[in-house]
C-alpha cells in the first residue's frame, strides 16, 4: 500500500442549521479527531474539507475529511480524495449515523450493504465497492410514526446530548483503533456490550 494515508470520512450535511443533527454525528467524530491531532480543516479541490496529520507522534498518516456536499452525494468527494491520496477503499474509514443502533452504541463493520443510508449508497456507487470500514454510531429509531428522514435531520434530544460527547469520543477511539490496529482488533474492542 506504500505510504498512502488512512482516509477517515465523516458523513454529514454542510451548513450551521445541520451541525447538531443526528445525521451529522460523523462530522462530530472527525472534528474530535482533528482536535486530538491539533489539525485544522481546509478546503480541498475535491469539494471536501480536510485535515491532515498523525494520530500520535510517529503514528500512521491520516487524512480526515468532511465532504462539502449533502449526505446523499458524499461519494464523489470521497472517491476524488481516495484517488488524490492513493488510498485503496479498504483503507477508508467512514463514520456515519445508524438508525439500527441504539443511541450510545457504536459498532465497527467492514463492507456490507447501505441499509437504506443514502450517504453509504452513494459511497458504494462512487467507490465501486462496499469494502470500506464503517464506524456506525447509533442514533436510535424515530419515535412513533415519525418519518426517519425527518428524524435524522433533528438535533439530539436534551437527554441524549448529556452522553453525546462520550459517544463521539468513543467513536473517535474506535477510528483510532481501526487505523492503528486494524478493523478486526477494533471490532473485538468496540462491538461488545458497553460498560
Amino acid at each position: 500500500m506504500g505510504d498512502a494515508p488512512a482516509l477517515v470520512v465523516g458523513l454529514g450535511n454542510p451548513g450551521p442549521q445541520y451541525a447538531g443533527n443526528r445525521h451529522n454525528v460523523g462530522w462530530m467524530v472527525v472534528d474530535a479527531l482533528a482536535a486530538r491531532m491539533g489539525a485544522t480543516f481546509r478546503s480541498h479541490k475535491s469539494g471536501a474539507a480536510i485535515a491532515e496529520g498523525r494520530l500520535r507522534p510517529g503514528g500512521p498518516r491520516v487524512v480526515l475529511a468532511k465532504p462539502g456536499t449533502f449526505m446523499n452525494l458524499s461519494g464523489g468527494p470521497t472517491a476524488q480524495l481516495a484517488r488524490f491520496f492513493g488510498v485503496e477503499p479498504t483503507s477508508i474509514v467512514v463514520v456515519h449515523d445508524d438508525l439500527d443502533l441504539d443511541v450510545d452504541t457504536l459498532k465497527v463493520k467492514v463492507g456490507g450493504g447501505h441499509g437504506g443510508h443514502n450517504g453509504l449508497r452513494d459511497l458504494i456507487a462512487r467507490l465501486g465497492t462496499p469494502d470500506f470500514v464503517r464506524v456506525r454510531v447509533g442514533i436510535g429509531r424515530p419515535p412513533g410514526r415519525q418519518d426517519p428522514a425527518d428524524y435524522v435531520l433533528r438535533d439530539f434530544a436534551a437527554g441524549e446530548r448529556a452522553n453525546l460527547s462520550v459517544l463521539v469520543e468513543d467513536a473517535a477511539d474506535a477510528v483510532e483503533a481501526v487505523v492503528e490496529s486494524g478493523a478486526l482488533a477494533a471490532q473485538q474492542r468496540f462491538n461488545g456490550p458497553r460498560g
